[in-house]
């Protein structure tokens, strides 16, 4: 058996990787891969090609072909075993979506990404052009090529980065507490006299002065107790002439702030704009913005979490353009001892979509008893971070199944553009947070709204109306909105851009419990269900 090359190509015959084990030219490497595709052209259900000199034994891959290229004098049998072979490592090292939720289908631009990783994965299976006898998982340790030596010098390097990040926080504290007592030092400094303030002709100076004097700017006996001059040295004397003259007189001596009015009007003009001020909050809205929202920590060591995402694009002139359906159930294990489990499943009818399972999942537990479990009964799932152990798509040019249908009809009548836009949606789905944001054209004033369902909001930074509903649910599958603009062109009001979220998803999946690997004792699990846009839009 002798393997010419290792090569990927897409099915017009354009060569993305190939690796050749025997002196070949380039030229002759790419005529062989360009006539494939001639040959393939035939119909027939075979998964080799002979001509003359060569043979071709293929294996479709998506869109695209995994070829061998072999003499005709090699044993066939074993070209399809290092095929089989060759077909497990390429989902393995260019489908990189085992921690994430998003579908990453092998394309042109997949293989090209991961392109080294594949040669060097193909040069552990052939070896000038015989198939070494070798494992999937051999050839990801020989890949991966872990070193005892390296992670032990990464050890130490991240200890010593580890030390030095100690030895700056001291530094900078120290250098805070140094400028801390510099500022009390120089302000004993600045007031040597204040000892002796009581006795003097400062009278109106007492310590009820600067807890109530709101001109002070803070500057009250609290804030002279931080200075290290506490409030014993006000003490309140008796009420003399020039005490009077000097507690009558105009409280402007420590004014903190001033020219408070155009700061005022500069504020205002920003939000005319548009923008978000948090200066105009109440101290109290001030205090608790700034409080970090304590996240949802998660009772149960394990948690499944099924999420889709709605891909849709509607005509503007009415009808449904393109739909698509992308989902994932995704497992987290928080707690290593409970990663030996199974995930036991429900499925309804589901017609359209097509399922696919994590790599390391055993297939035939899953087809035969809808149970999700790893091929490996002695192998636990990855604990501390999620995994998408089950994907799913549905792709349909159904109108009906669309969730949430907009049409906007703008109309010009003189120097004005009415728009009017309308929603409605099925009752299959109760949907949240709904925003439908229409485009506008360059104007110096927002637009009028004559009336809507609902609250709106105009975006002069953006040139956007968002029409926001909190909640469409069977009190009101269906509202309108209405707003006049300048005179414009109809294109401008495209494209229209939807999002929404709903908790009930498309695919009829459901997770009836989860039991341990040995034993079968139910464990307790966390189970979250949501659909979300990722793409919804008129054009």
């Amino acid at each position: 058996m002798v393997v010419l090359a290792a090569s990927i190509i897409t099915k017009t015959g354009k060569p993305l990787l190939s690796r050749q084990f025997v002196d070949m030219s380039r030229i002759r490497i790419e005529g062989l891969l360009a006539a494939f595709p001639k040959l393939v052209g035939s119909g027939k259900q075979h998964t080799y090609v002979e001509t003359e000199n060569v043979r071709y034994v293929y294996q479709p891959l998506e869109s695209l072909f995994l070829l061998l290229v072999t003499n005709k004098q090699s044993n066939i049998l074993e070209d399809l075993e290092t095929l089989r072979l060759l077909s497990k490592l390429v989902p393995e090292y260019c489908q990189i979506t085992l921690n994430t939720y998003e579908h990453q289908p092998l394309d042109e631009e997949t293989v090209q990404k991961f392109a080294f990783d594949l040669l060097f994965a193909f040069d552990e299976v052939i070896s000038f052009g015989h198939k070494e006898n070798v494992t999937l998982q051999q050839v990801k340790t020989y890949t991966e090529m872990d070193s005892h030596e390296e992670k032990l010098h990464k050890m130490i390097i991240q200890s010593k980065i580890n030390d030095t990040k100690d030895v700056m926080k001291k530094k900078a504290s120290e250098i805070d507490k140094d400028k801390v007592h510099k500022m009390r030092d120089g302000a004993k400094s600045s007031f040597p006299g204040l000892g002796s303030i009581s006795s003097g002709g400062m009278g109106g100076f007492a310590s009820e002065a600067f807890d109530q004097e709101p001109g002070m700017g803070g500057m009250g006996a609290d804030r002279l107790d931080d200075l290290g001059m506490g409030a014993p040295a006000f003490v309140a004397p008796s009420r003399t002439d020039s005490g009077a003259r000097v507690s009558a007189a105009p409280k402007k001596g420590m004014v903190l702030g001033g020219k408070s009015g155009s700061t005022n009007k500069f504020l205002e003009a920003m939000k005319a704009e548009g923008e978000m001020l948090d200066s105009e909050s109440t101290p109290s809205t001030r205090h608790v913005a700034a409080t970090p929202v304590a996240q949802q920590v998660p009772t149960e060591s394990v948690s499944i979490a099924i999420e889709e995402k709605l891909i849709v694009t509607l005509k503007k002139d009415g009808g449904l353009e393109s739909m698509e359906v992308q989902g994932t159930m995704a497992l987290e294990v928080l707690n290593e001892d409970d990663a030996f489990i199974h995930i036991h499943i429900e499925t309804g009818s589901n017609k359209g979509f097509q399922f696919k399972t994590h790599p390391n999942i055993d297939k035939g537990l899953y087809s035969k008893n809808n149970t999700l479990g790893l091929k490996d009964p002695n192998r636990p799932f990855p604990a501390g971070s999620p995994l998408g152990v089950l994907k799913w798509r549905m792709q349909t040019s159904d109108e009906d199944q669309v969730p949430l249908s907009i049409n906007c009809w703008p109309s010009t009548s003189g120097s004005e553009s009415y728009v009017s836009i309308e929603y409605e949606a099925t009752g299959d789905f109760d949907l949240q947070g709904v925003v439908i944001a229409v485009p506008l054209p360059q104007m110096r004033d927002a637009p009028v709204v004559n009336q809507v369902d609902g609250d709106y909001h105009y975006d002069p930074r953006r040139n956007v109306l968002e029409w926001s509903i909190d909640l469409i649910d069977d009190t009101n599958r269906s509202g309108s909105m209405e707003f006049v603009v300048p005179a414009s062109d109809q294109s401008v009001f495209f494209p229209v851009e939807v999002s929404f979220a709903s908790k009930k998803t498309f695919c009829d999946v459901k997770v009836l419990r989860v039991t341990a690997t040995e034993g079968g004792e139910p464990v307790k699990f966390g189970y979250s269900t949501g659909m979300q846009t990722g793409g919804y839009t008129v054009v």
